[in-house]
């Protein structure tokens, strides 16, 4: 037999294995009994989502009925969730769940069902495919993506995430999976894979954005062999889990993204470096390794082909710089997490001193669905420098708290009011934090400017990974200036003096100011420390550490002046400078204040309005808790 028709016939066979697991996971997806999904990445199962599987299998354990975990669909505020699937019917999602509405609900859904309690939403097309046109509406229950928190929203990376069975390779590839691969080992050369993703616009979504395509060419041209693809886990900053939450929903798809970027730059080994904090993550990543070798997914001769490939797992210990490229090859190599400088590229020059390539876990679940989309499709979905969509994890003082992934190019007024819904409590909005701890603060009279890698930087911040953090008119952004640089003092390695030092010494002075203890010249002295530190420091978490200082800084040093000048945080948040009053025309004598007191700092007997001995008061704000005549003021 000829080459060119051994090369047919194997094409063709690997053509019916993917029809056939295909075929095999519809199935699954809308199997011809009751099917329900419990919600059960870490966000659920911190709400209660192991408690409602146990429930569901003590109620139906009797019946024939599918019981499985899925990940999460993003509107974390409603956990626990579930998916309930009867078939012939659109599946519907139930939320804010306990085991006493199970026990309600489940025999109605055996019944096929549909009670209006609690019901989130039916999912519609971009969870159903071809199935959209088949499967019965349910009437009077919304489509999911018709609900305020999921209008605005293109889900490319989360497609898959608190829909398919994270760990049930048969579902993933009935949504596509595996396809792009196998078109990419049997009908690209490897440049012609690195050219659509340069064409496609992708840049990394670990925070610095550089466009991915160019990394992945400049790591193909490079000399030496073994050459390295790692995926970059370690996701450390304050309120942020989207990696955590795509490995817990999606594991292949990050896998297939790998595979595919490795074959484009001639690697035959990988790496995940994942935060040990994790460990669902990790056991999912685990499981999805073995299983993807199983099917021919990884390993070697991958889908037939003169291509082999594998993929290790390695722990973070928790360390934030190790989040760095440089820093975290170090950590795999076995050494001490510390950053080097960059005189030579990674690409070149990285793990083992071979040439490597990293992207964190967003960038590589986007690879496959590029392939699968097209080109030119990919490129019309956000704005002229930052092609695509990107997940944010939204949480803060914003009554939607959840895991979001929209187009680039969305402004922060419709994140935070359309997709968020607002502030709680209809308190004012005061400033959004991007980026992590080295992003910086934006105010309210930026809201309406496009959320993209360049606009972020304009304003002073960043994209960063993804973290959103929105805070209401109760906020004091010196203190918040102060909790992020505590961070960033905490997790620098110390290699380098600007940052070991200089963030060190500029906590100090933005401390010193939230005690009442400022003086006039701080102001100019933390401005221009922050430059030096900014400009000398060996990574970028030193580089960007002064951003929450220079933003908060730059939008609301009103309030640095008024902790400086008048030795008042308008918030009422900085200990040193609130004191608690009793409002004796107001105060009724009930003594719930003086009751609740921990240090005893309030006297006074019945009938008798109370006060406050101020030189015993911690200011810990019990009393204005309590108090329900608002009898009790803080100034």
């Amino acid at each position: 037999m000829n080459t060119e028709k051994s090369s047919v016939l194997e094409k063709k066979d690997f053509e019916k294995i993917l029809e056939e697991l295909k075929l095999e996971g519809k199935k699954h997806l809308f199997p011809d009994k009751l099917k329900i999904s419990v919600q059960s990445a870490t966000c659920g199962k911190a709400s209660g989502a192991d408690e409602i599987y146990s429930t569901l299998e003590n109620t139906l354990k009797d019946e024939d009925v599918i019981l499985e975990r899925v990940g999460c669909i993003g509107l974390c505020q409603q956990e626990p969730m579930v998916n309930v699937y009867v078939p012939g019917w659109k599946p519907v999602v139930y939320a804010n769940l306990t085991p006493k509405i199970i026990e309600e609900l489940a025999p109605q859904w055996l019944e096929g069902k549909f009670p209006e309690k609690n019901a989130l939403g039916q999912l519609g097309p971009s969870y159903l495919d071809d199935m959209e046109g088949i499967l019965k509406p349910v009437s009077g229950i919304k489509r999911i993506e018709d609900l305020g928190f999921f209008k605005k929203q293109l889900k490319i990376v989360l497609r898959n995430s608190g829909f398919i069975n994270p760990l049930d390779i048969y579902e993933y590839v009935a949504r596509g999976g595996f396809y792009s691969l196998y078109r990419v080992l049997h009908e690209y050369e490897p440049d012609q894979v690195i050219d659509d993703i340069i064409k496609s616009g992708l840049r990394g979504r670990g925070g610095g954005g550089f466009p991915t395509g160019v990394k992945w060419q400049s790591c193909r041209k490079a000399p030496g062999f073994p050459k390295y693809v790692i995926c970059n886990a370690d996701e450390g900053d304050p309120g942020a889990y989207m990696d955590r939450a795509t490995l817990e929903g999606d594991p292949f798809g990050i896998l297939e993204g790998m595979v595919i970027g490795a074959y484009a730059i001639g690697s035959n080994q990988g790496y995940i470096y994942v935060r040990a904090e994790y460990p669902l993550a990790v056991q999912t990543l685990h499981k999805a390794i073995k299983i993807a070798g199983e099917f021919g997914f990884l390993g070697k001769n991958i889908m037939g082909k003169d291509f082999s490939f594998d993929i290790k797992i390695n722990r973070g210990g928790g360390a934030f710089v190790c989040g760095e490229s440089t820093a975290l090859m170090a950590s795999i190599e076995g050494k001490v997490g510390e950053p080097r400088v960059k005189h030579i590229h990674t690409v070149v020059s990285g793990l083992r001193e071979k040439p490597t390539v990293l992207n964190n876990v967003e960038t590589w679940a986007n690879v496959p669905r590029i392939i699968e989309m097209g080109v030119e499709n990919y490129n019309k979905i956000g704005t002229k420098g930052s092609k695509g969509t990107k997940v944010f994890s939204l949480v803060g003082n914003v009554n939607n708290n959840g895991l979001v992934e929209v187009p680039m190019g969305i402004t922060l007024r419709e994140m935070i009011f359309n997709i968020g819904g607002g502030i709680p409590e209809n308190k004012k909005f005061k400033a959004v934090q991007t980026g992590g701890p080295s992003g910086g603060c934006i105010p309210e009279s930026l809201l309406d400017m496009p959320v993209d890698f360049d606009e972020l930087i304009k304003v002073g911040s960043m994209m960063g990974s993804g973290g959103m953090i929105v805070m209401d008119e109760d906020t004091c952004m010196v203190d918040v200036a102060r909790y992020f640089l505590s961070f960033l003092v905490e997790e620098s390695c110390g290699k380098c003096t600007p940052c070991r030092e200089g963030t060190y010494q500029l906590y100090k002075i933005v401390d010193r100011i939230t005690r009442g203890e400022g003086r006039e010249d701080d102001i100019e002295l933390m401005e221009e420390l922050a430059e030096t530190i900014k400009d000398a420091s060996l990574c970028a978490l030193g580089k960007t550490a002064p951003n929450p200082v220079l933003t908060t800084l730059r939008y609301f040093k009103d309030e640095y002046i008024a902790h400086i000048k008048e030795k008042k945080c308008p918030a009422g948040v900085c200990k040193e400078l609130i004191t608690y009053f009793i409002i004796e025309d107001k105060c009724t004598a009930c003594g719930m204040c003086k009751k609740n007191c921990p240090v005893g700092a309030i006297e006074g007997e019945k009938k008798v309005p109370h006060k406050i001995i101020q030189e015993k008061c911690t200011e810990c704000g019990i009393c204005l808790s309590v108090c329900k005549f608002d009898a009790v003021v803080k100034k």
